[in-house]
This record gives structure tokens, sequence and C-alpha cells, in this order.
């Protein structure tokens, strides 16, 4: 009897036999051996010099099959046992010790498998939350001694041992990766947050990294064993590969002439080379093998990481962390080109923050490219013709779902949908369209767009309009220069990435951008070349070795930071991108370009040129961005030392602070003409009225009317043309003088408006606010009928009720004829020149034609002292009497001078005679109510004066109301819609309002709001390290 206890020597068989079992055998020690020596081999290793050298084995391997005895040996031991029942019962208990040993050490190996593939697994202790609360109580409650007691028997274990076929295929595949050249560097880095930058040493490939954030604390565990293994393997990889360049070399190497045999005999060198070179095809085959099989692999655990990070964002977004949702890093950088975008049009060289910079020749696939990064068909497309109009700047960012919007406005478009992809297309090419003036082809304004889903590598690119050779038909003149400024402008930014197109289906000599970028980065530390249409290219050329030859940058004399090759496609404009990825993945396995060596696995398709991009932006932004955030903050003081300098007691109004001041200023004003009280609106339109209609009165009623010789006709006359004025030119008259009257007073208001907060930098805006609202202000023309009746009515009433009235009227004639008067002296004087005072006392001389023309006055004169009543015409007699005596007088004179002044001084002479009639009736109010009858004395001209002035009135009082009522508030409406439209309008509002103030204020400004931005930006950027 034997028990086998916790006193043992050996670790091991306490794991495997506890002493707490209690189990007995009943057999001799010795029997033990064979499952001691299977199992705990290593831990004897010095108990007998003579054994073999020790191996090591892991559970991957199997277990060393322990020798059979000899069977002299075997006899002697049975002879020792010659009763057949114990040998029997010995036979029985070695076959059960044996089983019962294979079940504990395959279930130790188990054990340890377990383990490593757990270490394995990615941490998902962040994710804790996702459980629900009562797993976790269940956890505490559970009782682990219980779990133990239920576990199976030993039977029953043996079950669960491990497939060892399939560990074996595991170790084959192991094999496999040691004895190839997988380049483990980009490839690696799937989905799932793995930064395992294992790139050659000697090579200077990019490393690309994931733009995964959320899950770089999920994988800190997993990375922790795997990445020193995988370091062990990259060593072993970088020995092979060189072992394969020397064979590769060898094969290779120019035959040497033949040499004397060597005398020790020895395989011929011919037979060494087809060797080799044999040894050379069959590592390039399983190295393909391999690349292949370990990218299905990648592409499944990255599609699986992606449907799990897409289920955490949904969650996320629904608020089930209960947490306020930040912005992500490259939405906040997004956010500050933008607003350098908007400060400076003409991309100032003061912005050198990092962006990713797409040129190429034009139909050489940029868009195509930008699209397979952004996952979605989202720009226009032409066959041949110029698309790309300006620039569109897309910010790429990870989210839950395949969205796209622009930077102003709220729409969302889903990328999963067809319609959605057609509207969006068709929204970039009208904002493109738009963008470009009248005249011109492309435009410098930049479209802002931002395209956000699961495994979208975060950066932000620029896509620029693809640079020509020729200008064609339908093209501004200036189309190829303006291309090349626009790309200039964006690439000479010394931190912008320069990603760099060529069609690789066209001979590489037409090639018009790289000469281009060979300008802006001669030494090619941040340009990365992509060569499109590979699929195109090896089908076409004969020689497939100048593919070769331009990724390895050895044809073009250009440089580059790395060098890339991509299939974007058939060219059918309806292809998905799932099935160009297919196309692009299919097109490369079967490729004797990558089969030969010609390409490596790092350089194809454009998952891996993603990643290269996104890992050389993220990289130029950290070098960068700190040291641009400097110069902003210098700029910043000297801006703000340049204001307490030169304006020290006003407030910093940028441009549209500015605005909506003057905007409060205008409607201010625009209220105040509405207080105008109706006194002052009609005295204003009866004086304006009759300075508009004065002359038409008197030239053309009054003076015809007074030419007749009876008050009858005089008043028949007078009602005539009353009349027809007032069927014809008053009522239109009247309109246009309280029109007239409402711009006056509307300008004065805008210029007469002082106040303490009074700025002349509003007088530009005030003044063209005042000219767009009157331009769009149309009066209501349907008051002319009304106004009309009324006139007409006011005209035909002859009745003047008291003698107030009569003076009035007698007054206004006065001052109207005493006006008259004034005026035709003053022409009278025009005419004749200066009297004698004004030659004796200044000096002055009449002109030959003024001495003719007071020779004229003269003899006229004389005429009407000799004719009192004399009519208004001259006969033509009297005309050729009048000349024959100036001839008289050596004086040549022409009739119809005579005429012009016979009619002003016959004007002059009948003002005063009206004036002189007119104080005659000051006391004729009595004859006028008796209507004159036996009275010399007849007033029917005062009459007439009255029915004028009383029109005056009538009319104005009609007029002020159709302003206060109507006309005034759509002026001010008018106002307000122009301020509106002038708000709205960002060049308009530059024009307005200018100065070195608004422009510094603006400066100021933008320039405070980047270094914000940028400070957070940096922040969020230290906090994700």
């Amino acid at each position: 009897m034997l028990r086998v206890a916790t006193k043992g020597k050996c670790m091991a068989c306490r794991i495997v036999v506890p002493s707490r079992t209690g189990l007995r055998f009943r057999v001799p020690l010795q029997k033990l051996y064979p499952l001691y020596r299977t199992i705990h081999h290593r831990y004897h290793g010095n108990s007998n010099s003579q054994r073999p050298p020790h191996r090591h084995f892991t559970s991957l391997s199997r277990l060393p099959v322990r020798p059979p005895r000899a069977r002299g040996q075997q006899h002697q031991h049975h002879q020792q046992r010659d009763f057949w029942v114990g040998r029997l019962a010995a036979k029985l208990l070695k076959l059960r010790y044996i089983v019962l040993g294979s079940a504990v050490g395959g279930g130790y190996t188990a054990k340890k498998t377990y383990d490593q593939w757990k270490d394995l697994m990615p941490d998902f202790s962040q994710y804790d939350w996702m459980l629900p609360d009562f797993l976790w109580e269940l956890s505490e409650q559970l009782d682990l001694e219980k779990v133990v007691k239920a576990l199976p028997e030993m039977e029953e274990l043996a079950k669960l041992l491990p497939d060892f076929e399939k560990i074996g295929e595991n170790f084959t595949f192991l094999k496999s990766l040691l004895t190839s050249g997988l380049s483990l560097g980009s490839e690696v880095k799937g989905a799932s947050g793995l930064h395992l930058l294992l790139e050659p040493s000697g090579d200077a490939p990019l490393k690309a990294t994931d733009s995964s954030t959320a899950a770089s604390q999920d994988d800190k565990q997993y990375k922790k064993g795997l990445l020193g293994e995988l370091i062990l393997i990259q060593q072993q990889i970088q020995q092979h590969e060189e072992e394969v360049r020397r064979a590769a070399a060898a094969n290779y190497t120019p035959p040497s002439p033949p040499e004397p045999a060597p005398p020790n005999p020895g395989p011929p060198h011919h037979t060494r080379k087809s060797s080799d070179k044999e040894k050379v095809d069959q590592l390039q085959e399983e190295l393909l093998r391999t690349q292949l099989k370990y990218q299905r692999m990648l592409e499944r655990l990255e599609k699986e990481n992606k449907e799990l990070r897409k289920v955490v964002l949904q969650k996320d977004d629904k608020g089930i962390h209960q947490r306020k949702v930040k912005k992500s890093l490259i939405d906040m950088y997004s956010e500050v080109l933008d607003i350098l975008s908007d400060y400076d049009a003409n991309y100032n060289t003061q912005d050198h923050l990092p962006r990713v910079v797409v040129v190429g020749d034009q139909s050489a696939g940029k868009t195509s490219v930008l699209e397979m990064i952004a996952q979605a068909r989202i720009f226009p497309r032409g066959s041949g013709e110029m698309m790309t109009r300006s620039p569109v700047k897309v910010t790429l960012s990870e989210g839950p779902h395949h969205v796209a919007l622009f930077k102003d406005s709220g729409r969302e478009f889903d990328l999963t949908k067809e319609e959605d992809l057609a509207a969006l297309r068709h929204e970039i090419e009208l904002r493109m369209r738009k963008s470009v003036r009248e005249g011109q082809t492309v435009s410098s304004e930049t479209i802002s767009l931002s395209v956000k889903g699961p495994g979208i590598q975060r950066m932000v690119l620029v896509d620029l309009p693809g640079v020509i050779s020729t200008v064609t038909a339908g093209m501004a003149s200036d189309t190829k220069e303006t291309i090349f400024s626009i790309s200039k402008a964006y690439m000479q930014n010394p931190n912008a990435i320069i990603l760099c197109i060529q069609d690789g289906s066209v001979d590489a000599e037409r090639s018009i951008v790289t000469d281009l970028v060979s300008q802006m980065d001669p030494h090619g530390k941040r340009t990365i070349f992509v060569l499109t249409k590979v699929d195109l290219a090896e089908k076409n050329l004969a020689s497939p070795s100048r593919i070769q030859q331009i990724v390895e940058g050895k044809l073009f004399p250009m440089k580059a930071l790395g060098y890339f090759a991509v299939v974007t496609g058939k060219g059918s404009p309806g292809e998905s991108i799932d099935s160009i990825k297919d196309y692009e993945e299919d097109f490369f396995q079967n490729s004797r370009l990558l089969r030969d060596g010609m390409l490596k696995a790092h350089q194809v398709t454009t998952k891996n040129l993603s990643l290269a991009v996104s890992d050389c932006f993220w990289k130029m932004v950290r070098e960068s961005v700190e040291q641009q955030a400097d110069v902003f903050k210098a700029s910043r003081f000297n801006l703000e030392t340049e204001w307490k300098n030169n304006y020290p007691r006003l407030r910093e109004l940028d441009r549209n602070e500015l605005y909506e001041k003057a905007k409060n200023e205008i409607l201010d004003e625009v209220i105040s003409l509405s207080q105008v009280t109706p006194q002052h609106w009609e005295a204003i339109l009866q004086k304006k009225l009759w300075e508009r209609v004065s002359t038409h009165v008197i030239e053309n009623i009054y003076l015809p009317a007074a030419q007749t010789s009876d008050s009858g006709t005089f008043n028949t006359t007078v009602d005539i043309k009353l009349k027809q004025w007032t069927d014809k030119q008053l009522p239109h008259k009247a309109l246009e003088v309280a029109w007239e009257t409402l711009q006056e007073e509307f300008a004065g208001f805008i210029a007469e408006y002082k106040g303490k907060d009074q700025d002349d930098i509003f007088d530009k805006l005030k003044e063209a606010v005042k000219d767009e609202s009157i331009k769009r202000h149309k009066w209501n023309e349907g008051a002319k009928d009304s106004l009309r009746v009324i006139q007409h009515n006011a005209l035909e009433d002859r009745s003047i009720t008291d003698k107030p009235q009569w003076d009035a009227a007698i007054q206004f004639m006065e001052e109207t004829l005493q006006s008259r008067l004034k005026d035709t002296e003053t022409v009278i004087a025009d005419m004749v020149g200066p009297d004698w005072k004004q030659r004796w006392m200044y000096w002055k001389n009449r002109t030959p034609d003024q001495h003719i023309r007071n020779e004229t006055k003269t003899e006229l004169e004389r005429l009407l002292k000799l004719h009192d009543e004399h009519t208004a015409y001259l006969a033509n007699d009297e005309v050729t009497t009048v000349r024959k005596n100036l001839e008289g007088r050596s004086v040549e004179v022409d009739p119809m001078l005579i005429k012009d002044t016979w009619h002003q001084l016959y004007r002059r002479h009948f003002l005063q005679k009206a004036l002189s009639h007119c104080s005659l009736c000051k006391r004729g109010f009595y004859y006028y109510q008796r209507h004159f009858v036996d009275s010399e004395l007849e007033c029917n001209d005062v009459v007439l004066f009255w029915r004028i002035q009383r029109m005056l009135l009538i009319t104005a009082n009609t007029l002020r109301q159709q302003l206060t009522n109507t006309e005034v508030r759509r002026l001010e409406k008018n106002v307000k819609e122009v301020l509106d439209d002038f708000g709205e309008d960002t060049e308009q509002k530059c024009h307005l309002i200018t100065g070195r103030r608004v422009q510094l204020a603006e400066d100021l400004k933008k320039v405070r709001e980047i270094q914000e931005k940028l400070e957070a930006f940096i922040e969020a950027l230290h906090k994700e390290k």
C-alpha cells in the first residue's frame, strides 16, 4: 500500500496528484515510473548524467515517447512474479495508471494552452458596464468549491483533451511565419487597435497607425504578451529576408568565365545555381501564400472589431455612460482649419498647420483615391471633363454611422443610401459651380465637408482641381495658371503632406504634377506617391519592371517619403466601394507584380495607403501644432498692442458687431421719421408742391387769362386751363413731390443723426442703405385717381367765406408776384449787363451782346410808355419800327432778340401792374360778396390764387395722410429688408464697413479664436497620449 502525499519532492507530482484527493494505489512505486518519466522529465535533469540532453516542450508539441524495454528485461521482470493472478492484476493496474496519467497530463497541457490563449485576448474590463448588475452579484455569491466538486470525473475529463491535429496545424503556420519574408509593417495593424510598427530597420517605409482612440486602452494587456513574441518573429523574418536576398543575388549573378575544375570532386556549378533558383521560387511562393492567408485573418479580425466598435459607439450615442460626449480630436482640428479658411481666403503663409493635399493630373484618379479612403462615392464624376472646380476639404473621422455633412449646413447625408449619395454629389457640384465667378473655370474658395463612419482613418484631406497641360474650349484663358497657383498655395505650406497621384495607365513622361511636386518638396520629406490604375498598367506595359522602377522612386526625378500602388475600380461610375475593394484584393492576389517581388505587401491596397497617410498626418500634427500655436500667440500680442496704442478708448468690435450697431442706429432713424408732426409734413409738402407748379400757374394759366378783356372770359379761360392741368399733370406732380419729400426727410434724418455713439465709420453703410431702400420703394399709384378727384373739387370751389381767407389769398398772390418780379428783374439785369453805377464803381463793362440788348431795352421801354395797355406780343410792324430805330443809332439787331427782350420787359410790366391791382383788392372783399356788381374793381385774379392756395392745402393734407399711414411704414420695411440682405452678404459688408480699425478688430478676434481652439486641441492631444 502506497499513499502519495504532499511530502513528495516533485512539485509537478503535487499538482498532478494533490494530497487532498486522497487517492490510494495498490501497486509498487516502480509501476508509476513510466508516467513519471513521461510528464515530469524536465524536473529530474540532474538525476542521471548518462541521459540525453534536456528538450523543452510547449503546448504545441507532443511529449516524447519512452522507448520500449528490451524483451529480455521484461521477461526477467515477469519471472519474479510467478503467480498469474498477480501478473494479470499488475497488467490491468498498469493500463489504468497509463490512462490516468495521460488524462492528467493532457489536462495540464490543456490548462497551459488555455492560459496562453487567455493572455492573447484583449482586456474587456472597460466594457463591464455592458453587463447587467445581477451577473456581478451572482459571481460574488458563487461558491467555487462547490463548482470544483461538481466537475466531471477523469473519464469525462479525457474527452476535453485538446485537438492535437489543430495544434499541429498552428505549429506549421507559426513555422511558416518564421521561414517566410513576411513584412509585418502596416499589415499587422488592424482595426483592433494594435500599433505594432514592426518595419525593417534598414528600410524606411511609412508606419501606418490606426485611428481608433477608443480601443487604444482596450488592447494594452493584449500587446504585453503578443508584442514581445512578434518582435522575436520579426527579427527572424529579417534574417530570413537577408538570406532570400543573398540567394537571389547569387542566382542572378552573371556567369563568370570558365575555370579549371577543382581537384576535389563536388557538385557541378549549374546544379548549385538551379537548386538556388528553385529555393528562391519556392520561398517566394510560400511567402505569397502566407501573406494572403495572414491578410485574410487580419480582414476577418478587422471586420469583427469594426462591428464591435460600431455597437460601442452607438451605445455611447444613446447615453448609456450618462456622460457628456466631447468633440473628437479631428473635429477640433478641422474647426481650426475652417476658421483659418474664413480668416484668410488667400492662404496666408502664417497658416502652417498640416493638411493632406491631394494633387495630380486631371483624370489621374485623385477623387477615386479619396473616395476609397472615405469609403463612399461622394464626389461628382464625369468622363474626361473637369469635375473638381474648387478645393474640397474633407475631414475624416470615426463614428457609429456612415454620414456626411457640410460645415454650414445641419443636414446629414446617409452614405449607406443611394439617394442620399446622389443628393450629396449634386450638392457638391452646385456649391462648386456657385463658387466659380462669371468668366472663370475654377475657384479658390474652399468647400468644407465632414465624413464620419466606422473604421475610417482620422485625417484632413484637401482635394484640389486636376493639373492640366492645355486649356480647352469652354475654359477661361487663365485656367491653367489658376490651377497652378492654387496647388502651389497649398503645397508651399512646409507642414502640408503632399499626396501625389499618378496615373499608371499612361506614360510616365506625360506627367505634369511630378515636376510641380518636386519644386515644392525637392527632398521628398512630406510627399507620398500613389500610382493608380495598376491593373491597366500591368495589362498595357510590356515591361512590368517599369512599375517597379516607379514605386521604388527610380523613374521620376521627384523623391517621396513612401510609394504605393492601388486599384480604384474598373472605370464604371456605378461600382460600389465594396466591389472595388474585392476587385483590388483579387487583382493583387493574382498579380505577378506581388508574386515576383516587384511590389511589397505594405505598398499595395488603399487600406494600407490610408493607414500610412493617417499615421504621417498625425505625426506631422504632433510635431508642428505647438509651434503654430506659439506663432498665433505672438501675432495676438502684436495686434493687441497696436489696438491699445491707436484706439485706447474704443471697444474691439469686429465687422459683424459694427454692422449690428449701425443697423440699430438706422432703424432708430427710420422710427424718428414716423414721429414727424403733421404740421411739418403739410408745410413742407405745400411749399415744395407750389415751387413745382408755380411756373405753370403763372405762365400757362394766369398770364393768358389776364389778357382777356372782361371777367367772364377770364373765369372761363381759368376754368378750362385748370381742368386740363388737373386731368393731365397735377396729380402726377403731387405724387412726385411727396416721394421726393419723403426721400429728403429720410436722408436728412440719417445725415443729421448725432448721438454720443455716432461713428463716421458708418457713413458709407448708411448712404448705401438709403439709396437701396429708396430704389426698392415704389409709391402706391392707386392714390393718383383719388387725388385727382380731390384736386378737381378743390379748384372748382370759388366761394371765399370770410375776410381772413381773402387776406390770405391776397398775401399769397403778392408773395408770388413779388418773387416772380424779382426773378424777372434778375433776368433783365443779366441781359443788359451792369448799369452805370456798377461800371464806375466796380470797373465792369458790357459785352457787345449786352450793349445791343441794352439799346433794344431802351427802345422797347419807350414803346411801353406810349402804350400802357399793350398786349403781350409785338406786331410785326412794331418789330420793324424798333429795328429801324436801332439801325439809326448804328445798332444791328435781330428780330428774335427784339421779341425775347420784349417778353421779359412786358413780363415785368405786367407783374408791376398786377401788384398794384393786388393792393387795390385788399379792400375788395365787400365787392366780392356782392359779385362786383356796380363796382369798377374786379378781383378775379385774387379768387384764382385763393383756389390755387386751397388746392395746395388740401393736396398737402391728403399726401401727408398717405405718407404717415402707408409710405413711411413701407419705407421702414424696405430698410429692414435691405439691412437683412446686407447682413447676409459678406462681401457687401466688407465693402461698406472698411478701415484699419475694422480690419484690426477682425484679425484680433480671429487670432484669439484660433489660439484658444489650438490650445484646447493640444491639451486633448496630450491627454490622448
